[in-house]
């Protein structure tokens, strides 16, 4: 700036437009109207705290008057104003009343002989009162100080242009030290001022505060806390948490967990739910603050693995936000979120050394969602993955039970796989664990890191087929005619076929790929269908000769008679009838060309069934074949 303009710069103060910084809070500031009853219960606690910090004497009365007993000064003869709150708190002079009431952002609790009392104050950033224009359009204060006795009270009135005033009042006007503060409803709000919701909204605010707080002649706090009662015996502890949870939450937890941080002055519990939510649900808890409720839905309160809990916690040592309606993040919040969570777990512990049966009806509601977090948190890997259940050749069983069987770990990654191959590997001693269930795979492949030594392998079709019996060269050699049937007929699906010696009898033939194959298939198929260009690019992509296998059981008697058929058409149809079955058990999705082949061979074997040997006249023509085939059957 030149010395020119200099000479002509003047100072201005900011004009607030107060309708439109009431709206900007009521849409971006505070999540409802119903606030403006806590920010009048905070400003009275406020006064009462500064009052009692001097005069430990002092009363601690705080009383809210609903219409219609809430009769108003400002309007003789009128209707009723829509609340009258009164407390015995400190007050203000008519100074103070300028400054403090009359600028918006500068807060009451200001340096000076109340500063030694700070620590017991809720407020923090001098916007409570605005808080009323919410659902008021007139506030009208009453106010007698109790550090000036010979002031005389005070009397501040506002609307919601933005316009005030103030005159002082008789000494009878106001006998005693304190505030009284008036509400004018606006249009449309006279809901907010109805006895049964102000009495309602007042216990939800204030059931923990440690003053005598009243809705007309009916208490509002309910003290001590549920979770400082003296109980006679755990049961009834447990009973009374039950009905509290109920009460505020809505359901019957599954447990009650004790949350003491002493150093930070954090005392609670925590509610374990009865049904299962997902992880990435962001649970919201009940914080108080010195007593008054400061939100509902507080979030990062317990670390995210505790998504299975939901707390009500009275604290006084961490800092609000500016709308009180959230938790500020700060080291102190990092610390108590690290103890809670450190409650949590302990509660975990002891189930799992104390209590195997609560913590299995635990994992039965919750086993999905603490899986889904022991991927990526390693303290509730370390804590929970022994005891989590996994299905298994050996039934249900936790990953730690299982390996302390099996030298080796072996799973599947498709619940399609695991019970293709599970009742084959359970008859040949291999234990498999089903890894097809969500996040169940990455477990396992973990398990060697809360479990230090164990083997954890991916079952693949040479481990299987390796476990297999195999059949004496000799009597291979003498089916060679069949299995070269078989070969043929299953090549164009890219499955070879094998001969080996496995229980149980009952099946007759297994179906064995692994990742590699059905990518292969998939991409082939993609190929035959897919026009010139899209054909070329996916050829480029071929890889290797990934095949899958098709093992024939030389124990099953049905295997057996079909090796024995002479005609090569009856054996190719029973061959194809063999893999369709066991894609079948293996309750694999079927590809067009997989249709077609069940099809076919049920097609085929339908017309050797309604064709026996002799028949005049054989479709096709092969009638003495097929007859010669239906007879070396037999």
């Amino acid at each position: 700036m030149t010395s020119e303009n200099a000479a002509h710069a003047s100072s201005h103060t900011f004009q607030v437009d107060l309708r439109g910084l009431v709206d900007l809070l009521s849409h971006h500031l505070y999540s409802s109207p119903r606030v403006y009853l806590r920010e009048l219960l905070q400003n009275a606690v406020d006064a009462v705290t500064a009052r009692r910090a001097a005069d430990p004497a002092a009363p601690d009365r705080i009383r809210l008057y609903a219409a219609p007993d809430a009769a108003s000064a400002d309007r003789p003869g009128g209707p009723a104003a829509g609340l009258r709150v009164e407390d015995s708190g400190v007050g203000l002079t008519e100074a103070e009343m300028h400054e403090l009431l009359a600028t918006i952002g500068r807060s009451s609790k200001r340096a000076g002989d109340l500063e030694s009392a700070r620590a017991g104050f809720l407020g923090r950033f001098g916007i409570g009162l605005l808080a009323c224009f919410l659902v008021a359009e007139r506030i009208r204060v009453v106010s007698r100080s109790a550090r000036e006795p010979a002031a005389p009270p005070v009397e501040w009135t506002a609307a919601d242009d933005g316009s005030y005033t103030v005159r002082t009042l008789p000494p009878a006007a106001r006998p005693e030290p304190g505030t009284t503060v008036y509400l004018t409803p606006r249009p449309g709000c006279a809901e907010w001022f109805d006895p049964a919701r102000v009495t309602e909204l007042a216990r939800d605010f204030g059931s923990l505060l440690p003053y005598d707080v009243r809705v007309g002649g009916t208490p509002v706090t309910d003290l001590p806390a549920v979770w400082d009662r003296p109980y006679p015996s755990p049961a009834a502890r447990r009973v009374a948490l039950a009905g509290h949870c109920r009460d505020v939450f809505g359901f019957t937890p599954l447990d009650a967990v004790e949350l003491n941080v002493p150093l930070a002055g954090v005392r609670g519990v925590a509610y374990v739910l009865p049904s299962a939510v997902s992880p990435t649900q962001r649970a919201g808890h009940r914080v108080h603050l010195k007593g008054m409720l400061l939100t509902a839905r507080a979030e990062g309160l317990l670390p995210d693995w505790a998504f299975f809990v939901r707390c009500v916690v009275d604290t006084d040592s961490l800092r609000p936000t500016a709308s009180r309606e959230a938790l500020y993040e700060d080291e102190t919040l990092t610390a108590v979120r690290e103890a809670l969570g450190g409650a949590v777990r302990d509660w975990l512990t002891s189930l799992a050394a104390a209590d195997p049966d609560r913590l299995a009806q635990f994992l039965a509601v919750h086993h999905l969602g603490v899986k889904s977090l022991a991927r990526h948190d390693e303290e509730m890997l370390h804590l929970m993955l022994p005891w989590l259940p996994f299905e298994t050749t050996d039934g249900q069983l936790s990953l730690a039970e299982f390996a302390q069987r099996h030298p080796v770990v072996h799973f599947t990654r498709s619940v399609e796989e695991f019970r293709q191959v599970a009742p084959i590997a359970s008859a040949q001693g291999i234990g498999v664990v089903n890894g097809g269930y969500t996040y169940d795979a990455e477990l396992v492949e973990l398990l060697p890191r809360a479990r230090p030594g164990t083997a954890v392998a991916e079952l693949d079709p040479d481990t299987v087929t390796a476990h297999l019996d195999g059949v004496d060269p000799a009597e291979e050699l003498a089916l060679s005619g069949f299995l070269g049937v078989a070969r043929a007929r299953l090549d164009p699906l890219a499955c070879d076929v094998v001969l080996r010696a496995f229980h149980p009898l009952t099946v007759p033939a297994l179906h064995l790929d692994d990742r590699a194959a059905r990518h292969e298939r998939a991409r082939a198929d993609e190929e035959e269908q897919a026009d010139e260009l899209w054909a070329d690019i996916l050829g480029s992509l071929r890889g290797g000769t990934p095949r899958a296998r098709l093992v024939l059981n030389h124990r099953s008697p049905l295997v057996r008679r079909i090796s024995g058929l002479g005609a090569p058409e009856l054996v190719g149809s029973a061959v194809e009838a063999l893999y369709g079955q066991a894609l079948l058990m293996a309750q694999r999705p079927l590809r067009p060309a997989d249709s077609a082949l069940l099809n076919r061979a049920f097609a085929g074997l339908l017309e050797w069934a309604t064709h026996p040997p002799g028949a005049a006249e054989t479709p096709g023509g092969n009638g003495g074949d097929r007859g010669a085939g239906r007879e070396d059957g037999r």
